[in-house]
């Protein structure tokens, strides 16, 4: 593609229209005008990064051979299927956690005219998957298998949230409830799969590909999607906001985070007590506590450590892969991500 995200773009309002002009409903003037902000207010907004994989692991997998114009389009097709669904969750976790913003402006359902009709506005959201899908992959060979995996994605992804949700209450009343391996199981099924292994399943399907011939490929973009959340964890804590572009709030979000877990394996009775007293407080007198008692267990050690290791382990593993093609696809997304600021 000559411009990627120009062309992505574009194909989004190619979806939209026919969405709204969708003949298996009789949409009034007035749901017309609700979906078509509604679609914009959700689905846009965001880096684009999950669906833009799609098409930029389909050219990699292409082995030099450069995509036709059918089969970039249908790339970018499954690349905004993704983008749906992360719409999807994001409408329905913004509710659960009483979120004020997203992406920088307020939830959907913040809005006045909204409200909880957000609920079902996420439902219309997820709905619509399967109907731009039949339209454009029905009767492909792998069209079942499509369906398949972003079954498969959609039933880990809200686990995930389910173990988040009630993981979060249960921390509420006792901090000691968060632990590394309730940490590893929140992140590996509510953000690795979607956002690291869906796109590229996407991309072996597109190109004739059984998925059940790349299962060490999906645990290792998982584990890459695991290091990305850690990533996210870190910089919430000592990333600079100005280069973040956002200000972290997981300590005073009472979150499961990877500083918080890591802290509580190693902190003695008296730095225990400081970081159970202080936790979860949106002064920021507490948070700056939090935070130093962060530096002073060398949290920011601990995750250089971390990061190295894992990007080796990471590195093994890829090369490991008999498929070279496959190899750079994996490749690719790892060096998006290694050492980000």
């Amino acid at each position: 593609m000559s411009n990627p995200r120009s062309t992505f773009r574009r194909i989004y309002e190619t979806l939209m229209a026919e969405l709204l002009r969708d003949g298996s409903f009789d949409f009034d003037d007035d749901a017309l005008r609700w979906l078509d902000h509604m679609l914009d207010y959700n689905v846009l907004g965001g880096k684009l990064n999950c669906g833009l994989a799609v098409a930029e692991s389909y050219k990699l997998l292409k082995a030099g051979s450069e995509p036709n114009e059918e089969e970039e389009f249908l790339a970018c097709i499954l690349g905004w299927g993704i983008e749906w669904l992360q719409a999807y969750f994001l409408v329905l976790d913004d509710i659960m956690d009483n979120s004020q913003t997203r992406r920088g402006k307020p939830c959907w359902y913040r809005l006045p005219k909204v409200g909880l009709i957000a609920i079902n506005d996420g439902l219309v959201l997820h709905s619509q998957i399967s109907q731009i899908f039949k339209r454009y992959f029905y009767g492909k060979p792998y069209y079942v298998d499509l369906l398949d995996l972003f079954n498969e994605v959609e039933f880990r992804t809200t686990s995930g949230e389910l173990l988040d949700q009630i993981t979060t209450s249960e921390g509420h009343k006792d901090l000691s409830k968060y632990t590394v391996d309730v940490y590893r199981r929140i992140v590996e099924y509510k953000t690795a799969y979607y956002s690291f292994y869906l796109p590229v399943g996407c991309a072996l399907l597109l190109s004739g590909k059984n998925l059940d011939d790349y299962v060490q490929a999906k645990r290792i973009l998982v584990e890459m999607g695991v290091y990305f959340q850690i990533q996210d964890d870190y910089l919430d804590s000592f990333g600079d906001p100005e280069v973040l572009g956002k200000i972290g709030t997981d300590i005073e979000d009472f979150k499961c985070s990877w500083l918080f877990v890591q802290a509580l394996v190693c902190v003695d009775e008296r730095q225990k007590d400081i970081l159970f007293e202080n936790y979860g407080k949106s002064d920021p007198a507490c948070v700056a506590k939090v935070k130093a008692l962060y530096k002073e267990l060398n949290l920011e050690r601990v995750f250089s450590e971390y990061e190295r290791e894992t990007y080796e382990k990471l590195i093994s593993h890829i090369e490991a892969q008999p498929n070279e093609v496959v190899q750079a696809v994996l490749k690719s997304f790892l060096h998006k991500i290694h050492m980000r600021k």
